[in-house]
Parts: structure tokens; C-alpha cells; sequence
């Protein structure tokens, strides 16, 4: 016959379930400390591929996604026709457009989406577009190969015209029947760059101390219920006898 009291069966299992809650943070712990290690190794590979020489047309072609962060110099022709202002864009504390321009690369079929820089809005006028000088015939642009534009949320579907909330590379390259390469040029203010366009992009965010953050925050909870149960349940009866 069991003759031990609730209180002595509910100690029993306090050790074995506290045991479980410190190795299940403890692991969650290591989880973030690894992903911190995963990003880090992701901000070396960035930094190695920024200083790596700068790729041209058929470079850019050949490496595609693959060369993401990499330097690029390309030359060809603006599809102003097809420039779209993608709205509520925040650069240096203001609110803008950000202007993304396909580019005819020179000497091949294929055709790049260049997010050129960001202009202010009109606040009189929410409609009105900034005014830029006119761009003909061939240019030569730097910048740094990146992904798609920066996607905002939205609802409904997406919108046409010139001025959009996003810009989605495939949709707009049915829309428009432009063979776009899977990726965008972030263009930099050096050769080549439009005049009343700033292009203050920022770095290439990995977001590693969030993880050591998280990582603290398992190991403290890790570290708190072992010593609840060391205090509760070893120390404080000790001191009460």
C-alpha cells in the first residue's frame, strides 16, 4: 500500500520535470547560439563577395543568385517606359519612392531591374512624380547585385501603373514581356548615377545579436529553474530544520 502523501509524490516528479525544463532551454540555447555562428559565417561570406572584382554583363548572367552582395559594373540602355515608383520608402527619415528602372544590358538578350535610389514625395500632391533629367542612349552603372525589392504589406492584389506599393520580378516580367534576369542591381552613387536620387542603401543586415539575445534569454531561464529548485526544494527545507 502507497502510504506516501501528495506532498512527497508531487517532490518526485519536481526534479525529473525541472531536469526536462533546463535541458529543454539549455537546447534552445545552443539552437540560437548555433544560428549565431550560421550568421556569422553568412556576414564573411558577404564581406568576402563585396571585395570580390566587379562583375559585368556576362558575369551577372552567369552566376545569377549565386552573386548576391557582389559588386557589378554594367552598361547598357534605360526601359524608362517601364520605370516604376515603388511608394512609402524610407530613406534618412523620410518617406519616399524608391525608382526601379530595367536596364537592356548591351550585347545580350537579357535585360536587369536596377533600384537606382530614393527621391521624396510630394506632400501637396501624393500623385506627382519627382522630376528627372532625361537619360538617352548607353549608360554604365555600378552597384551591388541584391534581391528583389523590399516588399511591403499590402492588401489586394498588386497594382499597375507607375507608382506601386510592391514589385514583383516575375508578375512584372509577364506584365511587361522583358526577359529580367532572377534578381536586382542596388545602384551606388559613383559612374553613371542619376542626378536628385540619393542612395544611402543600407548594409546587408544578418541580424546576429538578436540571436546571442534569445540565446541569453534561454540560458537565464535555464540558470532561474534550477535555482528555484535548489532553493525550494534543497536549501530553504535545510534552513527550516
Amino acid at each position: 500500500m502507497n502510504t506516501s502523501s501528495p506532498a512527497d509524490r508531487k517532490r518526485r516528479w519536481l526534479l525529473p520535470l525541472t531536469l526536462v525544463g533546463v535541458a529543454l532551454t539549455a537546447g534552445l540555447c545552443a539552437w540560437q547560439l548555433d544560428r549565431a555562428g550560421q550568421k556569422r559565417a553568412l556576414e564573411a561570406a558577404i564581406s568576402q563577395r563585396a571585395q570580390a572584382p566587379a562583375l559585368d554583363a556576362a558575369g551577372l548572367a552567369a552566376v545569377g543568385e549565386q552573386g548576391l552582395h557582389r559588386r557589378v559594373r554594367l552598361q547598357g540602355q534605360w526601359l524608362a517606359q517601364h520605370s516604376v515608383w515603388l511608394e512609402n520608402r524610407p530613406m534618412d527619415g523620410r518617406v519616399g519612392f524608391f525608382l526601379v528602372t530595367p536596364l537592356r544590358l548591351s550585347g545580350r538578350p537579357e535585360v536587369v531591374l536596377v533600384q537606382r535610389g530614393w527621391a521624396p514625395r510630394d506632400v501637396a500632391d501624393r500623385s506627382r512624380l519627382p522630376t528627372l533629367p532625361p537619360e538617352a542612349g548607353e549608360t554604365v552603372i555600378e552597384g551591388r547585385m541584391a534581391a528583389s525589392p523590399s516588399r511591403l504589406y499590402q492588401l489586394g492584389e498588386a497594382g499597375a501603373g507607375r507608382i506601386r506599393q510592391n514589385l514583383d520580378p516575375a508578375a512584372f516580367a509577364r506584365e511587361t514581356g522583358l526577359p529580367l534576369l532572377p534578381l536586382t542591381v542596388l545602384q551606388t552613387a559613383h559612374e553613371g548615377a542619376t542626378p536628385g536620387l540619393l542612395r544611402d542603401w543600407p548594409a546587408p543586415a544578418v541580424d546576429i545579436h538578436k540571436h546571442y539575445g534569445y540565446a541569453a534569454q534561454w540560458a537565464a531561464l535555464s540558470v532561474l529553474q534550477l535555482g528555484l529548485y535548489v532553493w525550494f526544494q534543497v536549501l530553504r527545507p535545510r534552513r527550516s530544520r
